[in-house]
């Protein structure tokens, strides 16, 4: 699976290792930056470009890594067509998937071990959408994204 990886200054060493271990993994790492260090770097360009990379390569998945994750998952969400969900567990991760079919997991540098990091971001990579009655939701979403229709409420 194509992979694209960006972060931020917090989240530069995080990022490089999972480069690494992914592509250990098989799988197709694309590093979108930052490439060099830098304490200015802020996250919203590389989550950005990261997030239009991957709704442009339908099959692909994308990891933002930042100091907590937030920042990053608010600013690929402003991709049309993106979703980025924020994964602070291996379970979050895969509900992400499940039922989201989030395209996008942010997750913080700072709040994880490598280990803890690498389990959350290859749960997230493994686990298939389920569909179903995830997919009628993930529609409304996207006709309100493209059309600007808000979804009707369901009165009771």
């Amino acid at each position: 699976m194509r992979v694209y990886l960006a972060s931020d200054h917090a989240g530069f060493e995080l990022k490089n290792h999972l480069v690494k271990k992914l592509a250990e993994r098989g799988h197709d790492t694309i590093d979108v930056g930052p490439a060099t260090y830098d304490p200015a770097d802020d996250y919203p360009p590389f989550c950005i470009h990261a997030a239009r990379r991957v709704v442009a390569d339908p099959g692909s998945r994308g990891v933002l890594i930042g100091g907590s994750g937030n920042g990053e998952q608010i600013a690929a969400n402003k991709v049309p067509g993106a979703r980025a969900a924020l994964v602070w567990n291996a379970h979050v991760a895969r509900l992400a998937r499940r039922h989201n079919n989030a395209q996008l997991a942010a997750i913080g540098a700072r709040l994880h071990a490598l280990t803890e990091a690498e389990l959350i971001v290859n749960t997230f990579l493994t686990t298939q959408f389920d569909g179903g009655r995830h997919q009628r939701r993930l529609t409304q979403l996207t006709h309100y994204e493209t059309a600007g229709v808000l979804p009707p409420l369901r009165a009771d």
